[in-house]
């Protein structure tokens, strides 16, 4: 009985040589490593200001993803998505085929072309929510919680959540603990592991 109660504690009990510690998930934020040389990020990795583009630290892998943007500070700001090839030193975003973005007028852009344009009493202001919804082939937008009906398509290959800012502009990135209720089918952006 004895041998068993000691095998049980090395192999299970003690944190021993049987222990297997846990892999703590990462946790989606702005990438340091792929954003813009005058971006600054601050407050782990959920806001961007400065002068320039950041995308985030994980590809939009699942079928349906969704995230959203504060604004804490108006100014020239864009949200989207982008592949690991758009400049992220040249704003605004939209001009080439690797970036699909909303930008702060209302217009959305994709390769120097305004795919779609938000309803002119519609624009986000300081303190407005703008969330996205992503499925691989349309990018929609809602204001505040409500479906904005603009989507725009175009972008191809592996996209990532995209943001840049200039002219004092302050965004804060919500990927998880959203201000308001997911889409109907959405769901916060997954880490690859964390599909399977």
């Amino acid at each position: 009985m004895a041998a068993m109660f000691t095998c049980c504690l090395n192999c299970c009990g003690d944190g021993g040589s049987g222990h297997i510690p846990l892999k703590e998930m990462p946790t989606v934020q702005l990438d340091t490593h792929h954003m813009g040389t005058d971006v600054v990020i601050v407050k782990s990795g959920r806001r961007i200001c400065g002068t320039g583009g950041c995308l985030a630290n994980a590809p939009l892998h699942q079928n349906k993803s969704y995230f959203e943007f504060k604004i804490q500070s108006t100014g020239v700001w864009g949200i989207g998505v982008a592949t690991q090839k758009v400049n992220l030193n040249q704003v605004p975003l939209g001009r080439d085929t690797n970036s699909l973005v909303l930008r702060h007028d209302g217009s959305v852009y994709h390769n120097n072309e305004e795919k779609n344009r938000l309803p002119a009493n519609s624009l986000p202001q300081e303190g407005d929510i703008v969330g996205i919804t992503y499925d691989h082939v349309e990018l929609n937008l809602y204001l505040n919680g409500k479906n904005m009906h603009c989507p725009a398509s175009g972008i191809r290959g592996t996209v990532y959540p995209v943001v840049y800012v200039d002219d004092s502009a302050i965004l804060d990135c919500q990927f998880s603990d959203f201000y308001h209720t997911l889409p109907h089918g959405f769901e916060k952006i997954l880490f690859e592991q964390q599909i399977f």
